[in-house]
């Protein structure tokens, strides 16, 4: 299964209590963290939720 590797480029203050949330969810705890991530709808969707304050890279490495 392929994998998203995400990183928190930009802080949540400011933004809506919900794309706050978000980040939580994926894991983050702090800014510049790094998370891998199994590819999947859901996963994809909270990354578009706050794409503008994190960067997707793909890794096609079978798990």
């Amino acid at each position: 299964m392929d994998k998203l590797i995400v990183t928190w480029v930009r802080s949540g203050i400011g933004h809506p209590k919900d794309q706050k949330r978000t980040l939580q969810a994926l894991g983050f705890r702090r800014l510049n963290q790094t998370v891998e991530h199994n590819d999947s709808p859901s996963v994809r969707g909270m990354i578009m939720k706050v794409k503008h304050l994190v960067t997707v890279e793909e890794n096609g490495e079978a798990a």
